[in-house]
C-alpha cells in the first residue's frame, strides 16, 4: 500500500466510526418520536431538544468530512466498502448506550466481517479512474437510476409497516448515501481547480440536495423500527452502490478472472456476518425491546 492509500483507509475507518456514533445517538433521540408522525419541521424542532440526537448530527457532519477526505485521496470502490465496519462499531456503541454487551457470536461476526472485507478489497484491488473525465451521459444515467431506486424503495416502504418499512427505508438510505458519495467524489475532483472549481461544479449543488434528503430518510428509517431492521440494508447498500458508480461511471479498475471467486467469497462473508450481527440480542433482545417499549411517546 502506498502512503496515500493508507491515508484513505484510515480516514474511511474513522468515517465509519463517526457514522456508527451518529446511528446510535440519533436512534436514542429519534425513538422518542412516534413512528406515525411525519418527517417535517415540527418533528425536527422536537429532535433539536434531544441532546443525543444533536450529538448524532455532529457525528454525521464529522463522518461526512472524513469520508470526503477519504474520497479525495482514494478511489470510491476502496473507500465505501470500508464503511461496513460501521455495523460492528454500532453494536459496540449500542452496548454502552443501551447497557448491553456483545457475546462470542457477535465478536466472531465482527472478526469475520473484517476478514471478508480484507479479502474483498485485496481481490478487487481497486484503482485508477478519474471522476473529472466521466462522460456526461454516464453521470446522467447514474443519477437517474439512483434517484429512481431510492424513490421506489421509499414508496414500497410506506406501503408496509414496522420491520419491513424500516428495512426498505434502510436500503433506500444506503443507496442515497452511496449516491451522495459519488457526488462528493465528483466534487472533490473539481477541487483540482481550487475553490472556484468546487463552486462551479454541479455535483456540489447535487450534494446540497441529496445529502439532506438522505438525512431525512435516515430519520424515517430510525423511527420506523429498531436498528436490527434498518441497519443491514443501510450498511450493505452504500458500498455496493459506490462500487457500481466507481466501475461503471468513473472507470475505476477492479480485478476479474480468477479473482472473482475471492471477491464473491469476501462479499459473501461480509453479508453473512452483517446478517448475524443484525440479529444480535443487543439490537433485538428482551432488554432492547423493554427499553423501546417503555420509551416516552
Amino acid at each position: 500500500m502506498t502512503g496515500v492509500v493508507v491515508l484513505s483507509v484510515v480516514l474511511a475507518v474513522l468515517a465509519s466510526a463517526a457514522n456508527a456514533t451518529a446511528s446510535v445517538l440519533q436512534r436514542k433521540g429519534a425513538r422518542r418520536e412516534p413512528a406515525s408522525r411525519s418527517v417535517g419541521i415540527p418533528m425536527l424542532w422536537d429532535l433539536l431538544h434531544q441532546p443525543a440526537w444533536v450529538g448524532g448530527v455532529v457525528a454525521i457532519a464529522a463522518g461526512f468530512l472524513l469520508q470526503a477526505a477519504a474520497l479525495g485521496t482514494g478511489p470510491i470502490a476502496l473507500v465505501q466498502p470500508i464503511l461496513v465496519f460501521e455495523l460492528g462499531i454500532t453494536l459496540l456503541l449500542s452496548g454502552v448506550v443501551f447497557h448491553s454487551r456483545l457475546h462470542v457470536r457477535e465478536w466472531a461476526a465482527v472478526v469475520g466481517m473484517s476478514v471478508g472485507l480484507a479479502l474483498l478489497l485485496y481481490a478487487l484491488d481497486p484503482g485508477g479512474g478519474d471522476p473529472s473525465r466521466a462522460p456526461v451521459a454516464a453521470w446522467v444515467l447514474g443519477c437517474a437510476v439512483s434517484v429512481a431506486v431510492v424513490a421506489a424503495l421509499t414508496i414500497v416502504a410506506h406501503r408496509n409497516q414496522h420491520g419491513r418499512r424500516a428495512a426498505y427505508l434502510g436500503v433506500a438510505t444506503g443507496v442515497s448515501f452511496g449516491f451522495t458519495a459519488a457526488l462528493v467524489t465528483g466534487m472533490t475532483a473539481a477541487y483540482a481547480g481550487g475553490m472556484a472549481g468546487v463552486l462551479t461544479a454541479w455535483q456540489t449543488y447535487g450534494v446540497l440536495v441529496v445529502g439532506p434528503a438522505g438525512f431525512l430518510l435516515l430519520q424515517d428509517a430510525l423511527r420506523a423500527g429498531r436498528l436490527v431492521a434498518s441497519q443491514p440494508g443501510l450498511t450493505l447498500a452504500n458500498p455496493l452502490v459506490a462500487i457500481g458508480w466507481g466501475v461503471a461511471v468513473f472507470d475505476e479498475h477492479v480485478r476479474g478472472g480468477g479473482w472473482i471467486t475471492a471477491e464473491v467469497g469476501g462479499a459473501g462473508l461480509i453479508v453473512a456476518c452483517t446478517l448475524l450481527l443484525a440479529r444480535s440480542p443487543l439490537l433485538q433482545g428482551p432488554g432492547s425491546e423493554r427499553e423501546e417499549d417503555t420509551a416516552p411517546r
